[in-house]
């Protein structure tokens, strides 16, 4: 995705938490590790490492799906840190951003099979058009075992790959992580203006309200 100016891109919407400063199209800095736990905590801190404390004229921020908690604490950092700044927000797809690496990386002509570990014993699956990256269906999660006996791609990216191959026992996983590093292999057609958290499922708590009546 061809662009100008200073950007920065947060990604906490999984166990890695990675941040990246580009100018125009050029990687200044990052930082990525696979923490877990604790992106409330670090993520701050590792754009304040960056080059000028992460400044940039836009930001863009995986929106999802993925951990809950992640999701939103990216999301935040990203809207306080856009109104402070001024910067123009845009959001993206976790598994739009590990079919562009797959893509990018060794995925074939096809089809690109992403599986994002979820909760509960559910994945995040969606696929792509290997050369587009347009998506051929939409983003489900599924129960691991119920996912085992529909998908059939002999080759599976993502960070739930590993758990899909080896309940259905056959194919060949690919462990990826999203990477904020690789935030320019979208293109415009996978950004959204849309700062809102895209979760993939329920939330595992309900508001209080919602056991009283309905939210309209």
């Amino acid at each position: 995705m061809e662009r100008i100016g200073r950007l920065l891109v947060i990604d906490t919407a999984t166990e890695a938490l990675s941040v990246a400063l580009f100018v125009g199209e050029t990687l200044i800095d990052h930082h990525h590790e696979i923490s877990g736990r604790g992106h409330a905590e670090k993520l701050i801190p590792a754009i304040a490492a960056l080059p000028d404390g992460g400044h940039a004229d836009e930001i863009w921020v995986n929106s999802g799906p993925g951990s809950f908690t992640g999701i939103r604490v990216g999301l935040a950092a990203a809207r306080a840190l856009g109104f402070a700044w001024g910067a123009q927000l845009r959001t993206y797809s976790s598994l739009a951003l590990l079919a562009a690496i797959a893509q990018e990386n060794d995925a074939e002509n096809g089809i690109v099979s992403v599986a994002l570990t979820g909760g509960h014993g559910e994945l995040f699956w969606q696929e792509f058009d290997s050369v587009t990256l347009d998506p051929l269906m939409a983003a489900l999660s599924v129960p691991v075992s119920e996912l085992a006996q529909t998908a059939n791609a002999s080759i599976v990216y993502g960070t739930g790959a590993q758990t899909l191959v080896t309940t259905r026992g056959y194919g060949e996983a690919r462990p990826l992580y999203p990477d904020a590093r690789s935030a320019l292999l979208l293109s415009v057609k996978h950004m959204s203006l849309d700062a809102s958290a895209h979760y993939g499922r329920e939330a595992d708590a309900k508001p209080a309200i919602a056991m009283i009546a309905p939210i309209s």
